[in-house]
């Protein structure tokens, strides 16, 4: 019972892990990367779809990104995405492909990206500080219970903490990373 509770504690905090990955992949570093523009929400067809559904990603140039959609009606609607999004970036449009040149990031919007990564970061820790919230909230209601003794739960909230600080100092790991890869030159 005891382990269960451990068990699936370690798999949130390792989805939450990959759940930053992931968030972090869209914030912009120095060179061209898909993954800042694939999952973009676009309005088109009276419903909201990623980029990646509605047209093919490429890197042509180490600072250009091209956008070929698959449905040249959709153009408009992904270029005002674009336009609306934190990325500051402006598109260009010949009709059948739009282009997003990177410009180089001025020492200044580093620091605003540093932020937002750290902010980020911050937000999945406190997360994995719930869960482990609920994980310790739910052994003391099994002790409450009779259901496991107090040196059991004692021992899992002990088990608790040491996989909650080891998740928490990857967090860190992956947050400084990126904060490299922006800072990058």
């Amino acid at each position: 019972m005891v382990d269960d509770i451990i068990n699936e504690l370690e798999d949130k905090m390792v989805k939450a892990a990959e759940a930053l990955r992931h968030n972090l992949s869209t914030i912009r570093t120095g060179r061209a990367s898909t993954a800042l523009v694939e999952y973009m929400p676009i309005e088109v067809y009276n419903s909201t779809m990623p980029l990646n559904q509605l047209a093919g990603i490429s890197i042509p140039e180490p600072r250009l990104i091209a956008i070929q959609p698959y449905d040249p009606s959709t153009i408009r609607a992904i270029e005002r995405s674009i336009q609306h999004s934190d990325l500051g970036i402006n598109p260009s449009n010949d009709g059948k492909l739009i282009r997003l040149a990177l410009p180089t990031l001025t020492e200044e919007r580093r620091r605003e990206l540093v932020k937002v990564v750290r902010t980020r970061v911050e937000e999945i820790k406190v997360s994995i500080r719930n869960q482990r919230r609920d994980a310790i909230d739910h052994l003391r209601k099994l002790q409450r219970e009779k259901l496991i003794s107090e040196d059991d739960e004692r021992r899992a909230h002990d088990r608790i903490q040491v996989i909650t600080d080891k998740h928490s100092k990857e967090l860190d790991h992956i947050g400084a990373d990126k904060e490299a890869e922006v800072m990058e030159v």
